[in-house]
């Protein structure tokens, strides 16, 4: 497959973005926003961001996975959480080898980065189910994703499960840990397109819940363009430019600039030329943008059967700036 170089062309960006933003070496400071970016310790701060998800490469890759993503330029490091990995059968918890989420947090606290924490807890990734466990399917009465009583009460259970272990490792940022956003949800704009009333009402619902768990940091929806306040909606897609969030008081965010595409059985390796994917970094920001992230900057592997979607392959390099091994090329 052909690869390039990101890392370069990633630190040129930076180069360029330089004089208008603030950089501080501690990541233990206030978070909060208004309508031009997000606010670290009394700073508004350009953040670039990368994707790595832990379960998608071992243990003993993640330190050097993180140095590479900081060496690189970065400031943040995304990931989603991956619920059906983490509660297999009902209230039996695994938070273990690829899926020690803390272990994984706290790597990323080490090397001086922030973290933005994508809870769901339905996560797309191309992971099997979006992350929901398969056991659902077998609660009473349950319609995923909607105003329905049994999927709510179940995901606000894994919801809490997660924050509440984070401050209970103070892990959020006011508690002097890295994570400075979280998201809730995922992707919601399709679903109300469908179904209407009813998935408004729970994304509602679902923003409610999340900024009710007080964890200090601001909470975000990627793909929803009626977030309510103070939920930040932020945009994902190949070019981001002319993304405007739903209030003029929040900030311009992108939480998936993709960096390719995923690979599936039978069709051609994708490819995005590094040059177009600074190039659209750079409007983003010249438009107004103040958080980026690349998506992914280490895609990794879908172990067992954990590629979801239409036959996604085991590799989810998505050409990413590190490749599925971790490697700079």
């Amino acid at each position: 497959m052909l690869r390039h170089n990101t890392s370069p062309l990633l630190l040129l960006v930076l180069a360029l973005l330089c004089s208008s933003s603030v950089w501080v070496s501690s990541v233990t400071a206030a978070v909060t926003y208004d309508g031009k970016a997000i606010i670290v310790n009394g700073q508004r701060r350009i953040l670039i961001s990368g994707s790595i998800h832990y379960p998608r490469s071992t243990p003993e890759m993640w330190p050097d996975l993180i140095q590479k993503a900081k060496d690189g330029g970065l400031d943040v490091i995304q990931t989603y959480v991956f619920w059906n990995g983490h509660e297999p059968t009902p209230g039996n918890y695994y938070f273990n080898d690829r899926y020690d989420l803390v272990k994984f947090v706290k790597l990323v606290q080490q090397a001086g980065l922030y973290l933005n924490l994508r809870i769901g807890p339905y996560v797309c990734a191309e992971w099997n189910f979006g992350g929901l466990p398969v056991w659902l399917k077998d609660v009473p009465g349950i319609s995923f994703r909607t105003d329905n009583e049994p999927f709510k009460a179940a995901m606000q259970k894994f919801t809490e499960k997660i924050v509440n272990m984070m401050k209970q490792e103070q892990l959020f940022e006011p508690q002097g840990g890295p994570i400075i956003l979280s998201q809730i949800e995922n992707e919601m704009d399709p679903v109300e397109y469908e179904i209407g009333a009813p998935a408004k009402a729970y994304a509602q619902w679902a923003a409610k819940m999340a900024v009710g768990l007080d964890t200090g940091v601001p909470w975000i929806m990627c793909k929803q363009e009626d977030a309510p306040d103070p939920v930040i909606n932020t945009c994902n897609a190949f070019y981001c430019e002319n993304f405007k969030p739903n209030a003029p008081y929040k900030p311009k965010m992108w939480t998936e600039a993709w960096t390719a595409w995923f690979s599936a059985w039978g069709n051609p390796v994708a490819y995005r030329p590094a040059e177009d994917l600074a190039f659209s970094i750079v409007k983003f920001i010249q438009s107004g943008g103040s958080y980026a992230n690349y998506y992914m900057y280490h895609g990794g592997t879908n172990f067992g059967r954990t590629a979801g979607g239409p036959f996604v392959t085991t590799s989810y390099d998505y050409d990413a700036p590190l490749d599925e091994y971790g490697m700079e090329l």
